[in-house]
């Protein structure tokens, strides 16, 4: 009786868990979405608690106050450090599967070897190669969101590192197989450690070459990672909840970084070996590129007067945490009876829907956030196109630059627009680490500062035109 309940509750959450992925689809259902997510894993963990199997109750009070202690300032962290928050997530949940592996594999050599059959080793080692692996490249990926001090921003790359990358990952396999083949011997428990070792370091090695503008991307990848390595955990603990729970996060993990790669036209491979981001030297061509200022006055005039405007946000929006503005911007404008819309790239900002979010939280109105494929089709119509501290998404030469680290990454046709206004805190490069040709068109025109500030400027412009 009590296993049947077991079993029913656990097709409840499971249930749950896919509810909740789909709820996510849209924004409308996002929050119904959250709900069921959290339902699900209460459902989870108030069953599996309640089994007579488990005897040690105090330790488990003591893991979940340790869960809400670290849990709870988590979610405090504001929307622009979502990501590195995502990757934290991501490296606590490889962190728990590579030390959940590594219990039961001690527990079953001291149980006795009828324990430790083929097919648990197997479950075992592809647990802690992909769960210690997403451990460190998580939290490598936190450190470049963070720009932590001691780890690189930009890609560190040195010859023959995709070859060392392959041998390391090679050599773990191969230490894993004699493991499997040999899981009892004297050897065996000396020898485990260095997997675990190796997929360590491999996570590091794997994270590295990886510059900003694939960040996005190296999120998804991780996640997916992250909800594989639950899959073999199902398997190690014989719970059916944990393999098809694992496998939906797994699943959604791999085809969100799809959805990604195929947003950059790049491939797997190429993101986790091409080192996208690396700084390109500069070319002395002799030619000294130059960029048009133009003063909140002249940009106010000029949006007054437009028709559509088409606000192009990027990381630059998140960094200076200028939403709001942009909301106050908004609604400054639809006053005037321009047609406002924002142009989303899937890969701006630091993590998939990033944008959305940020813009969701100011209250923009789902409807006006419109994809990339669909606002390209009004680009030529734009009056202005207001760049909000996007760059590399934005920059033309992913079209016309065969030698550009961006070539071929369908971009926002923003140059198509009668006028541009770029916002920008400073002449520095994008992620992808090259010049922004959009930025010395003919109709570009530059407004130099924070975007929150030049967005309040601009608020305050049309605010005082309005009262004439």
């Amino acid at each position: 009786m009590i296993h049947a309940l077991v079993q029913a509750s656990y097709i409840l959450a499971t249930v749950l868990f896919i509810f909740a992925l789909h709820w996510m689809n849209t924004p409308a259902t996002a929050r119904k979405g959250v709900y069921a997510g959290v339902a699900a894993m209460v459902v989870a963990i108030a069953v599996t608690w309640a089994q007579p199997t488990v005897v040690h109750h105090l330790w488990i009070v003591i893991a979940m106050i340790a869960g809400f202690a670290v849990g709870i300032p988590l979610a405090q962290v504001p929307l622009t450090a979502v990501p590195q928050r995502t990757a934290l997530s991501h490296a606590f949940g490889g962190l728990a599967a590579g030390l959940v592996g590594t219990a039961k594999y001690y527990l079953w050599f001291s149980e006795g070897p009828e324990h430790l059959t083929a097919f648990r080793m197997v479950a075992i080692i592809i647990e802690i190669i992909l769960g210690f692996l997403t451990f460190t490249g998580s939290l490598m990926a936190a450190g470049k969101l963070q720009e932590v001090k001691w780890v690189p921003q930009r890609p560190v790359t040195y010859p023959g590192q995709n070859a060392v990358n392959l041998v390391l990952f090679a050599v773990a396999i191969g230490l894993g197989a004699a493991l499997t083949l040999h899981p009892t011997a004297v050897w065996a428990p000396t020898l485990f450690p260095a997997v675990i070792g190796l997929a360590l370091l491999f996570g590091v090695l794997l994270i590295i070459p990886i510059g900003g503008a694939d960040m996005p991307t190296v999120i998804a990848i991780l996640n997916g990672y992250a909800g594989l390595a639950a899959v073999a955990m199902g398997f190690v603990l014989d719970n059916k909840l944990l393999i098809t729970a694992g496998a939906l996060d797994g699943s959604s993990g791999l085809i969100l970084a799809i959805i990604m790669c195929k947003a950059m036209n790049r491939s797997f491979t190429n993101v986790l070996f091409g080192a996208f981001g690396q700084v390109q030297k500069a070319t002395e061509t002799g030619e000294q590129k130059s960029y048009k200022a133009e003063t909140i006055e002249g940009a106010g005039q000029v949006l007054e007067q437009a028709n559509l405007v088409v606000i192009i946000p990027g990381y630059g929006m998140a960094v200076a945490q200028a939403q709001h503005k942009v909301r106050e911007l908004y609604d400054q404008l639809k006053k005037r009876g321009v047609t406002v819309k924002f142009a989303i790239h899937p890969v701006a900002g630091r993590m998939p829907g990033h944008m959305n979010v940020l813009l969701a939280e100011a209250d923009i109105p789902y409807t006006d956030l419109v994809e990339m494929d669909e606002i390209n089709t009004d680009m030529p119509q734009c009056d202005v196109a207001l760049v909000v501290g996007a760059n590399d998404v934005v920059n033309p030469a992913a079209r016309s630059d065969k030698s550009s680290p961006i070539f071929g990454m369908p971009i926002i046709d923003a140059d198509k627009a009668r006028t541009v206004f770029a916002i920008k805190r400073s002449k520095n490069p994008g992620f992808a680490g090259i010049d922004n040709e959009l930025y010395f068109g003919d109709r570009t025109w530059m407004l130099f500062g924070d975007a929150k500030g030049v967005i309040g400027e601009l608020v305050k412009q049309l605010s005082a035109g309005s009262g004439h």
